[in-house]
């Protein structure tokens, strides 16, 4: 699995993200691209401890979901979103690109850092799973968008 902590897999993701354009359509799902772009912010802020969202620690998800979140195995489409991380609202698209765009490459300077701290759903990961959890779900949902 590859990880944002790579410099190829940072330029990978970001030349993809600008592959994403306002009129880009999802293959599946319910967002537009500036939602999609928002929605993939959630998971940068939480890792650097920016956004809190009231996400309970689930043992079930620990147990049955946590490896899938940084293992090779592509997760399925239409996978459910947590009601705290769903986009509803219209987003705008420039401003959205952008802020993912920073929020990547911050998230991907951050690769010499050791202690993170834990998800607020599925507990402790190391640097290692954060990096790739960060690049698969960045991935998932650009495949969304054919990027």
């Amino acid at each position: 699995m590859k990880s944002l902590f790579e410099e190829s897999t940072l330029q990978e993701i970001a030349d993809r993200i600008n592959k994403v354009s306002d009129s880009s359509n999802p293959s599946w799902g319910k967002m537009n691209a500036s939602q999609m772009f928002y929605h993939c912010q959630f998971p940068l802020k939480i890792a650097m401890q920016k956004e809190h969202p009231e996400l309970k620690p689930n043992f079930l998800a620990k147990l049955f979901f946590k490896k899938s979140m940084y293992n090779d195995k592509p997760w399925r489409k239409n996978l459910p979103t947590h009601s705290k991380l769903r986009v509803v609202d219209q987003k705008e698209f420039e401003k959205e690109k952008q802020e993912l765009l920073d929020l990547v490459s911050e998230f991907s300077n951050k690769r010499d850092q050791k202690e993170w701290a834990p998800h607020p759903m599925f507990g402790k990961f190391s640097q290692d799973q954060w990096g790739k959890m960060q690049y698969k779900h960045l991935d998932h949902h650009l495949q969304q968008f054919k990027a």
